[in-house]
């Protein structure tokens, strides 16, 4: 059971970025998943959560009308669209698998399942 995140890279403020979570021995239609990232010194930080089969997503406020998560079930994928970049979205990011969003991003501690992070650095 695997989680691989990927898609990061530098982009300078006000770029955009796409990152993929790909599952791999897990079908991730069945689950909730969120996307983290955590940058150094920080504790890690809930961005968005998408509930299985694409019933609703919810996003943190800081990044709400910027970032949107989407699934592709024939590819076993889920996407984080990260549009309008600032310098204070620098971090890794990381996607991970829960039964549910329970109402919200969550916390990371509900999560199960965990992909390796995709650095993502943003330039002022």
């Amino acid at each position: 059971v695997q989680l691989q995140a990927s898609g990061g890279g530098l982009v300078q403020a006000g770029g955009s970025l796409r990152l993929s979570c790909v599952g791999s021995g897990l079908t991730l239609d069945y689950y909730a998943i969120g996307w983290f990232r955590q940058a150094p010194g920080k504790e890690r930080e809930g961005v968005s959560c998408i509930k299985a089969w694409g019933g609703g997503t919810y996003y943190a406020d800081s990044v709400k009308g910027r970032f949107t998560t989407s699934r592709d079930s024939a590819k076993n994928t889920v996407y984080l669209q990260m549009n309008s970049l600032k310098a204070e979205d620098t971090a890794n990011y990381y996607c991970a698998a829960a039964g549910d969003c329970y109402g919200g991003v969550g916390h990371y501690t509900q999560y199960d399942h965990w992909g390796q992070g995709t650095l993502v650095t943003v330039s002022s």
